[in-house]
């Protein structure tokens, strides 16, 4: 879908009937509560749903994801709900497991209503995103359309996990943030384990550095599905469960789907709409999933910057009227409005390094050719200062692997990316210069010879990494980074992998420590053109931390005992790790 031209609603005079607290009951006698906005009178309209677990009395979540009166006048009516068990909604909060019949039996509510014309659109990100993908695996016929922006298939991998490591930072900041804005809830009734909470969240770091990570008192209270978390490290029945992905090929309805090149969901986003074109359960489901991804971090209304990247003033969500872009789609399918976003290219994504939006009839680019750049050095590849290389020529069999050690107690500590989060100087997301990180022994640093052309790299690039470790599990990190003539090092994506989940995030295999396995990592998605004279290195290290939990070298999740691993990266003609980018050549 690509912007349109802004509509004159903003110069209307609509009459509003607002009403707080609306009681809607669900099948099993629970009430849940919204707000409801609708233009005055006895019409019937349209109806916007957006379904929320952080509080619809703030204008953060009430007014930034969709303007509520830019709607309004555009003949829309507004709910906004919140979720079972958060705020003035009641019931028990447990994260998504209600939100597919909560979210029919809301559908079915709205669609009863006088005021409603019996069409119904979703709208919302993160969490709204889920509510909005599970809803729709009910298959209520009244749900025309969603727009679920930076969220994911699955609640497991790029989520709560990811390459089979828990991702430390924002789950345990996102239970203990739930928590501590229950609001006189369950929660706020154990005053206990809130004061200790209170506590914990005055240093930043204080529930990351905690061990075990399944002895955390303060959350054993008041967030015991943290602790399920914790007790489903693969993805089993538990996640399935509440998986969208499980369940495309009963969703009916297009979707357009919102990312960023920053954003922690970024992975899920893109597999849904992939997802959904291969298996919805309609055509239009199939043909109308559409795509907009900038460089933007998790935001509502994101900005034109992420980290120390600036991208431009078009690269804005405001730029592009993603508030409009929005409006148009649901204008398209519960007004039938021949507006041209079905026969928009489905695709809009934003090229860093070009700062330029371009639209695709995929993702990925169907053109992307793979280009292969092998791992090379002479056995001293540590640091930014070493011998590693990139290089299109294979190595040879008596190539040196190099080794450094990886020491749990002083990880790699995570500095930019796509996470959720950030906290400045603590926990910097984004675009940041990776040189502190580079000079660290136990990061590795292999940087091509500069670049003869610009060189744009578009789709999910991949590592094959050939290593050896002394302990019997450990992760593997992969960064890409972009190397500027000035000695910048900026961070495009990086990823990471549990060596016991290589094979499988179903069903993890032990490593045996002395020998030599492959290892397939998913280093992420991006689309960065890489200017002429710069360079392209990739870091390989075994921690990122407290993005994700360091592996300390014990059983899962239940040791305080950190445990030292000696690694030994090969890259010789039997074992040839290299890197594997999808690049772009067009004119």
């Amino acid at each position: 879908m690509l912007p349109k031209p802004v509509k004159d609603e903003y110069r209307r005079s609509t009459s509003v009937s607002s009403q707080t607290n609306v009681e809607m009951p669900m099948r099993d006698g629970v009430i849940l509560r919204a707000d409801v906005y609708r233009p005055a009178g006895a019409g019937r309209h349209p109806v916007l749903l957006q379904r929320i677990p952080y509080g619809k009395h703030t204008p953060r979540y009430r007014s930034l994801y969709l303007d509520p009166m830019r709607a309004l006048d555009r003949g829309y009516a507004v709910v906004i709900q919140e979720v079972r068990g958060r705020h003035v909604s009641d019931g028990d909060w447990y994260p998504y497991v209600h939100e597919a019949q909560d979210g029919y039996d809301t559908i079915d509510w709205i669609a009863s209503q006088p005021w409603s014309d019996g069409s119904v659109g979703t709208f919302g990100i993160s969490y709204h995103g889920a509510t909005q993908w599970l809803a729709a695996t009910e298959a209520h016929p009244a749900l025309k359309a969603i727009i679920p922006g930076v969220t994911s298939d699955s609640y497991y991998d790029s989520w709560t996990y990811l390459g089979g490591v828990f991702q430390l930072f924002w789950t345990s900041g996102w239970a203990s943030a739930f928590a501590m804005d229950d609001l006189g809830g369950r929660a706020a009734r154990n005053s206990d384990a809130m004061a200790l909470l209170r506590e914990w969240r005055q240093d930043s770091h204080a529930m990351a550095n905690h061990l075990p990570l399944d002895d955390m008192p303060g959350l054993r209270q008041v967030a015991a599905y943290y602790y399920d978390w914790l007790a489903h490290p693969t993805y089993d029945n538990y996640w399935k469960a509440i998986a969208p992905r499980e369940k495309f090929d009963r969703i009916t309805v297009p979707a357009l789907n919102q990312g960023g090149w920053f954003d922690g969901f970024i992975r899920g986003t893109l597999r849904c709409y992939q997802g959904m074109r291969e298996r919805g359960a309609t055509e239009v489901a199939r043909t109308q999933q559409h795509l907009v991804v900038g460089p933007w971090l998790h935001q509502p209304l994101p900005d034109p910057f992420a980290g120390q990247g600036y991208f431009g003033g078009a690269a804005s969500g405001a730029a592009i009227d993603w508030h409009g872009m929005q409006i148009a789609w649901f204008d398209r399918w519960l007004r039938d409005e021949d507006n041209g976003v079905d026969t928009d290219p489905n695709t809009y994504i934003f090229i860093m390094g070009a700062n330029e939006w371009r639209a695709e009839e995929s993702w990925p680019p169907p053109d992307a050719e793979p280009m292969t750049l092998f791992l090379r050095s002479g056995g001293r590849a540590n640091t930014l200062n070493g011998d590693g290389a990139l290089s299109l020529d294979a190595p040879s069999e008596s190539e040196s692997p190099d080794r450094f050690t990886y020491d749990p107690s002083n990880p790699v500590p995570t500095h930019g990316g796509a996470h959720l989060g950030g906290i400045v100087s603590v926990f910097e997301v984004g675009v940041q210069d990776q040189r502190a990180i580079e000079a660290r022994e136990e990061v590795l640093a292999y940087t091509s010879e500069p670049l003869e052309r610009d060189t744009e790299v578009t789709g999910h690039v991949e590592l094959e990494l050939w290593a050896v470790t002394s302990v019997t599990d450990t992760d593997w990190t992969a960064k890409l980074v972009d190397v500027h003539p000035d000695g910048q090092a900026r961070n495009v994506c990086d990823g990471i992998l549990r060596a016991s989940f290589r094979d499988s995030l179903e069903s993890p295999s032990p490593i045996q420590p002395g020998e030599a396995y492959r290892y397939n990592v998913d280093v992420g998605p991006t689309a960065m053109l890489f200017r002429k004279g710069h360079c392209i290195r990739l870091e390989v290290s075994s921690s990122n931390f407290p993005a994700y939990a360091r592996n300390t070298g014990s059983p899962h999740h239940q040791s305080s005992d950190l445990t030292p691993a000696t690694q030994t990266v090969l890259h010789d003609a039997s074992h040839p790790s290299h890197l594997t980018l999808p690049v772009v050549r067009r004119n």
